[in-house]
Order: C-alpha cells, then sequence, then structure tokens
C-alpha cells in the first residue's frame, strides 16, 4: 500500500514538473480543463462518454506498461484502473453542470476493460497522404509525422461545430496543433527554388485556401445545426484565419537557413491568440509579417 501511495505521490509531482517544463501544453491543457468544467450539454449522456474517451486516449498513449509491471508486478493493473479512474472523475465531478446518474457510474465498469487493453508496442502505420500538392509541403510532412493525431484532432473539429461552445472549444483545441505545422524551416535550397516557382503571396493564397478547405465541414455542419446562431461561426472563421495567417507570416518573417525551427513559445501563443480575438491588431500585424517576410525571403531568392 505504501509504494502505491508513493507512485501516486511521484504522479502528483509529476504533472507539474511536465507544465512546468512544457508551458505550451500547460496553457491548451488549463484552457481545455477550463470548458470543460462549465461546457453544457443537452443530455447528462455526453458528458460521460466525452470523458471516458479522453481516458481512452490517455490510455492508448501511455508508454509505462512496462515500468508498471516491472515495479507492481502482480498489481499492475489496478494501478492503471486507479490512475484512469481518477482522470475520468476528475473531468466528470469538475463539471458544474454534470449530475452523477447510472451511465456515468457504469463507465468505471468499462474502465476495468482498460486494464486488459495494452497499448501497441509498435506505432500506427501511417498515410503517405500523396494527394496533397507539394505546394503545401508543410501540410503534406507534418501529417506523414502525426497522421493518426490529426485524424483525431479533425474528429474533433468537425464534431465541435454540434454547439457554439464546442465550436469555441475545438478551435482553442486546434490552435495548438496548427501552431507546429509552420515551425520548421527548410533549408535554403528549397526554399530558393519554391519561391523562385511562386510569390509568397500565391504562398499564402495556397496554403489559405487548404486551410478553410479542411474546416468547411465544420463551417457547413455548424450552419445546419445552428443556424439562429450564425454570428458565432463568423467570428470563428475570422479568429481563425488570423491566427493561421499570424503563423505562416511569422515563420518566413524569421527564416534563417542557420536554424532548424522558427520555435514556438508559450509566449507567442497568448500573443497571436490576444491578436486574433481582437481580429484589428492582428489584421495590422499579419500585413507587417507579410512585408518582413517578403524582404527576408529576398535575400535568398533575390527578387
Amino acid at each position: 500500500m505504501h509504494k502505491i501511495y508513493q507512485h501516486f505521490q511521484f504522479r502528483f509531482n509529476q504533472s507539474f514538473r511536465i507544465f512546468n517544463f512544457n508551458p505550451k501544453v500547460s496553457l491548451p491543457v488549463i484552457l481545455v480543463f477550463g470548458a470543460l468544467m462549465i461546457v453544457k450539454f443537452p443530455n447528462t449522456v455526453f458528458y460521460p462518454l466525452l470523458y471516458f474517451s479522453m481516458v481512452l486516449v490517455f490510455h492508448i498513449n501511455r508508454k509505462d506498461i512496462p515500468f508498471l509491471k516491472k515495479t507492481f508486478i502482480s498489481n499492475w493493473r489496478l494501478i492503471v484502473f486507479l490512475e484512469s479512474a481518477f482522470i475520468y472523475t476528475l473531468f466528470l465531478m469538475a463539471n458544474i453542470n454534470y449530475k452523477i446518474e447510472k451511465f456515468g457510474l457504469l463507465a468505471f465498469l468499462a474502465i476495468i476493460s482498460l486494464c486488459f487493453l495494452q497499448p501497441r508496442s509498435k506505432p500506427f502505420p501511417t498515410l503517405q497522404w500523396n494527394f496533397i500538392s507539394n505546394n503545401l509541403f508543410e501540410w503534406k510532412s507534418y501529417f506523414r509525422k502525426n497522421t493518426w493525431m490529426f485524424i483525431v484532432t479533425y474528429i474533433i473539429m468537425v464534431a465541435s461545430a454540434y454547439h457554439h461552445a464546442s465550436l469555441i472549444l475545438g478551435g482553442v483545441f486546434l490552435l495548438d496543433f496548427l501552431s507546429h505545422i509552420y515551425e520548421n524551416n527548410e533549408n535554403k535550397e528549397m526554399l530558393e527554388v519554391y519561391f523562385k516557382k511562386m510569390s509568397f503571396k500565391d504562398k499564402i493564397y495556397k496554403n489559405f485556401r487548404f486551410f478553410n478547405a479542411l474546416l468547411l465541414p465544420t463551417y457547413i455542419l455548424f450552419l445546419i445545426l445552428n443556424f439562429n446562431e450564425s454570428l458565432y461561426l463568423l467570428y470563428y472563421i475570422f479568429f481563425m484565419n488570423c491566427y493561421f495567417l499570424l503563423i505562416i507570416t511569422r515563420k518566413y518573417r524569421l527564416y534563417h537557413h542557420h536554424e532548424k525551427a522558427n520555435y514556438f513559445s508559450i509566449a507567442v501563443f497568448i500573443e497571436y491568440f490576444a491578436y486574433s480575438i481582437t481580429i484589428i491588431p492582428a489584421l495590422i500585424m499579419i500585413r507587417l509579417n507579410t512585408k518582413e517576410a517578403q524582404q527576408n525571403i529576398s535575400k535568398y531568392v533575390g527578387n
């Protein structure tokens, strides 16, 4: 029993260390958790389903099962259950709109089954995404490296059209995924060849069009389900596109061939998040970023 107590004490301290060392993770988690505490669904059954799915994703991605088997030997399944049950309970009880009912309690039985569902030892196969144009190489590269994360994120994004609260929550969730697509820098030879074929404005237009094509099912579904609240959708479109344009123009404003990445930090996230919320400052910053990016590109391309 003492060993179990020490383990959970370690887990508690570990969670704070992760947040301290990786603030890019902590802010989205806090925002999502805060939203999940106040969001109101039309049916209480949706709460257990949502929170159990989050526990399932956590369990599938965990890599510490061998460690638990070695440490707790015959009791490792109990640790898996307790950790999963704690996460589920935390989300379920934190929501101010949820009232305890049978379906929420029955989910604990489903959590027991996770003790016998071990995460895959080998990674899931990835897709090549060859149907995406080479002009969108950042998207293609990121999708290849994060195939299943993109699929899950995309499902969440489309499902967020169910309600205006979930639309906003899904948009915030998408920002972290979006922020890293343009984080890495290509080599200067590739940059030179690329921008001799097209201008920076053409690149922005092609990426802008692709981004909105991905969001189009969300736009349409929200209009179908919530036509009377279309102002939320209009603001969502402006917000998401402002953030997207800030990210892509920032990459080439800061581009340098000696740097592998432009290092997207929590400070940048907060800054661009604030700009996008207010829209007008975002438009001003996008214009400045674009001007500086074109000047920076001209150093390599010469036009």
